[in-house]
């Protein structure tokens, strides 16, 4: 009981620290790329160190198709977080976050092709749900000057997301710990690469940033993604996803409350038809699986 707790907690927690992340963000006087380059470089030395003193052995090389899955996906997960954090300064956070979460609706809508779910009639309607809610909060912003380039990003921010999604799924024998460091290197491989290309491996920081930079890349990262893995081990599969939904609302909660942030009536319905058409489609299938379970019919 104690353990289960201790797992809702570290989750929660996670969340929480990644809905952070735009806020963090707007305090650090950097481009996008540069941002997310540091974010990747002080998380993969964090996570390596909580590996190494966890005394776990890598177990990767075993399942070289599946490394390669978990590749792809890292280097999914660094373009996304540089759409994404793109998207932030150009749109705004709560925008940004809405765009970004259509990502695992996109996933919901790719599983009966490429993991072979069947598409029911509640994923059907949270996925049009999700369709409307992303008119209402971007039909207004289409029509200020400047924001097409962080429509943009945020639209393939949650594009590139739904790819890390798929691929990681797919690598199922490399899990936990060991999943998120090897995902992280990749992402900050890529980014490296990126950077390098664009400007060379040169970043000016000037001393008002290195707390939030540290901040970002050792907490929000780092630890954000010790207690993500840690913790989704021990929870049941339908209250992870259910509960990731904390994740852009809070994102909406702190842009608002901090940043000083705010949607118009028709971006929060728009908000409310984005998280809630997301979240019935996974209510709605934890339902139908409990009550196949309760037949002995477990849906693996």
């Amino acid at each position: 009981m104690i353990k289960v707790k201790s797992a809702y907690f570290k989750y929660i927690a996670a969340l929480l620290l990644f809905g952070s992340n735009g806020i963090v963000a707007s305090y650090i006087l950097l481009n996008s790329y540069e941002i997310v380059f540091l974010r990747t470089l002080i998380g993969i030395i964090f996570l390596i160190l909580v590996f190494a003193l966890s005394k776990q052995k890598l177990q990767f090389w075993k399942n070289k198709s599946h490394f390669l899955y978990l590749v792809i996906s890292g280097v999914a997960m660094g373009t996304s977080w540089m759409f994404l954090f793109e998207a932030y300064s150009q749109i705004g956070v709560s925008i940004a976050s809405l765009a970004y979460y259509c990502g695992p609706v996109i996933v919901m809508v790719l599983s009966p092709v490429i993991f072979r779910e069947k598409m029911t009639s509640a994923k059907l309607l949270g996925f049009l749900a999700v369709i409307i809610g992303m008119l209402c909060v971007n039909g207004q912003a289409l029509s200020q000057d400047g924001n097409s380039w962080g429509l943009i990003c945020g639209i393939l921010s949650a594009i590139t997301y739904a790819i890390m999604v798929v691929f990681n799924k797919k690598a199922k024998s490399i899990t936990g710990l060991e999943n998120a460091m090897c995902q992280l290197f990749t992402s900050f491989i890529t980014v490296t690469i990126f950077i390098g290309l664009k400007q060379g491996f040169s970043v000016n920081i000037m001393q008002g940033n290195l707390i939030p930079i540290l901040l970002l890349g050792v907490v929000c990262t780092g630890i954000g993604c010790y207690l993500y893995f840690s913790s989704i081990g021990g929870l049941p599969v339908q209250t992870v996803s259910i509960l990731g939904y904390l994740e852009p609302l809070s994102a909406l909660i702190f842009s608002a409350a901090i940043l000083g942030e705010k949607l118009s009536l028709v971006q929060i319905a728009g908000a409310l038809l984005i998280l809630g058409g997301a979240a019935f489609g996974e209510l709605f299938r934890s339902k139908k699986n409990e009550l196949r379970e309760e037949k002995g019919k477990v849906v693996l």
